[in-house]
Parts: structure tokens; C-alpha cells; sequence
């Protein structure tokens, strides 16, 4: 059986550079209850975010996700002043030398000097219609690329989890084999019991329809047919879901739950030894299916 398991752990990355402009993409994905997009882009890139979530969204369905855009622009350094600000400082610096007595005038170089004046045509600036393009380009890249990552890193867990749930049928097995000798094993332990409690007392030992009875009731309570068909019921939900397309983790959650209800409820009701230590390999081997679990998309 192909797994179509995805998992939400992956990294890729993008790059491109054409006429002195130049892009980096890094996505990175780890675990998480819902889809959490975060987009680290620089200063003027901002109007590409609602594409590129939308984009992010059609492919990824879970997981927190870091995406980061690094530009690189190779012109000349050009210096120019910034009309704006330049004026708004230029007046500023005329009003203060008029207030000073004697003051002398502003120094050009000394308005260059501040910050904000002057600024370089190697600044990150608002990308143009054939910058957006590429990046919008490499982003879909490297999303496809983390896409196929997780999709690995997926059937890498479909095929341990395969493992562990044929580990877990085996168990299943077993203790339904064991489940036989419980009723045996109940009536051994009460007549224990009963034997230490009469020890060395003139008491009339308990009639053996008495004591069947007593048993009977105990079985019924130690029964543990309906947890083992439950079990088998969610053996067979999980091998379905790892073959099943689309994002299946919150489902897998669910059952690893109902996975952890019947073992607990297996050992509770156990009555021999063998039966016990069935159902703690039991319980371990549902923990590494949770631990496994996490990771589903």
C-alpha cells in the first residue's frame, strides 16, 4: 500500500537572480495544532503576503511554518537626497538658527549627515512587476519543495507506525488468548484467599455453588472481550487512515486516545500476571504511536 501520509516537519529553499536582483526563500515547518503561516519579508515585500498565504494555504493544511525572503540588489551605490525629508529638515535647522542669537547658518554636509536624508539605490525598495513575479516564482518553489519533503518524511512514519500497529495486533492476539484463563485464574486467587482468611477456624468452607458464583461475578467484571473488540476496531481505523489522502493527524489523534482507553481499561481488569505484562508492552507501544502521532499533518 503507496502511503499518502504527509508529515509537518520540513525545511526548502529558493533562489534566484537576474539583472542585478537577486531573492533567497527558507521555509521551515515543525509541528502544530493548526496551520500557522508566518512570513518574514522585507521592508516593501509586504503586499505579497496575501498571495503568498493564499498560495501556502492550497498546499499546506497543518504545522507551523516560517517563511523568509532575503533580497539582494547589486547597483550602484548612488547616493541621492530624499526631497521630502530634506526639506523638512532644511527648515527645521533654519527656523532653530534664526532663534539662536548669532547663529549661523546650516552646513550642507551637516544635513547630508543625518539620518534619513540621504538614501542609497541599493535600499531595499518596493519590488517592481518583474521582481514580484520572480519572487512570487521561487516562493511557489520552495513550497513545493517543503510539500515534497513532508511527503517523504510521511511515508517514513507510515511505514514505523505500520510496525508498530502490527506490534500492537500481535498483542491484541495474545491477550485474547490470555482472556481465557481468566476465569480460572479468578477461581484459583478466591479460593486463596478464602483458604488464608478460614485458616485455623471452625468455619464451614464455602460450598462450591457458592463459590462458582462468586467466580461468575468476578469473570464478568474481569471480562474484557468488549476492549478487545474495540481494539481491533481501531487497528483497522488506523491502517485505513494511512492510506487515506489529505490530512489525517487530528483523526489519528482521536484514535490513539481511544487506543490508550482500552489498554488502561485491559490492565485494570487483568487478573493474571501474563495478562498484565500483556497489556503494559501494550501501553508502551500506543505511547510510541502517540510520540509518532504528533507529527501528522
Amino acid at each position: 500500500m503507496t502511503s499518502t501520509l504527509a508529515s509537518m516537519t520540513g525545511f526548502a529553499q529558493s533562489e534566484g537572480e537576474r539583472d542585478g536582483f537577486g531573492f533567497l526563500w527558507e521555509l521551515r515547518s515543525v509541528n502544530g495544532r493548526g496551520l500557522d503561516l508566518r512570513f518574514r519579508l522585507p521592508p516593501g515585500f509586504d503586499a505579497l503576503e496575501p498571495g503568498l498565504r493564499e498560495a501556502a494555504g492550497k498546499v499546506l493544511r497543518r504545522g507551523n511554518v516560517v517563511a523568509n525572503l532575503t533580497i539582494r540588489r547589486e547597483r550602484a551605490a548612488r547616493p541621492e537626497p530624499d526631497p521630502v525629508v530634506l526639506e523638512h529638515v532644511l527648515a527645521l535647522a533654519l527656523d532653530l538658527a534664526r532663534r539662536i542669537p548669532g547663529g549661523a547658518p546650516p552646513r550642507a554636509e551637516a544635513l547630508l549627515a543625518l539620518p534619513g536624508v540621504l538614501r542609497g539605490m541599493n535600499e531595499r525598495e518596493p519590488p517592481d512587476e518583474a521582481e514580484a513575479r520572480a519572487v512570487m516564482a521561487g516562493f511557489a518553489t520552495a513550497l513545493a519543495g517543503l510539500a515534497e519533503m513532508r511527503r517523504a518524511e510521511g511515508a517514513r512514519l507510515a511505514t514505523l507506525l505500520g510496525a508498530i500497529l502490527a506490534e500492537i495486533a500481535a498483542l491484541h492476539a495474545e491477550a485474547t488468548a490470555l482472556a481465557q484463563a481468566q476465569p480460572d485464574a479468578l477461581r484459583t486467587r478466591l479460593s486463596d484467599q478464602l483458604d488464608t482468611l478460614l485458616h485455623g477456624r471452625e468455619t464451614t468452607p464455602l460450598p462450591a455453588e457458592r463459590l462458582a458464583q462468586e467466580v461468575a461475578l468476578l469473570a464478568t467484571r474481569a471480562d474484557i472481550r468488549e476492549e478487545l473488540d474495540r481494539l481491533a476496531s481501531h487497528l483497522a481505523a488506523a491502517r485505513a487512515l494511512l492510506g487515506e489522502a489529505g490530512a489525517v493527524g487530528r483523526r489519528f489523534d482521536f484514535l490513539v486516545q481511544e487506543f490508550q482507553r482500552e489498554a488502561n481499561t485491559l490492565c485494570s481488569k487483568a487478573a493474571t500476571a501474563a495478562l498484565s505484562a500483556c497489556g503494559l508492552r501494550l501501553k508502551a507501544a500506543i505511547e510510541q504511536i502517540r510520540e509518532q502521532a504528533q507529527n501528522i499533518e
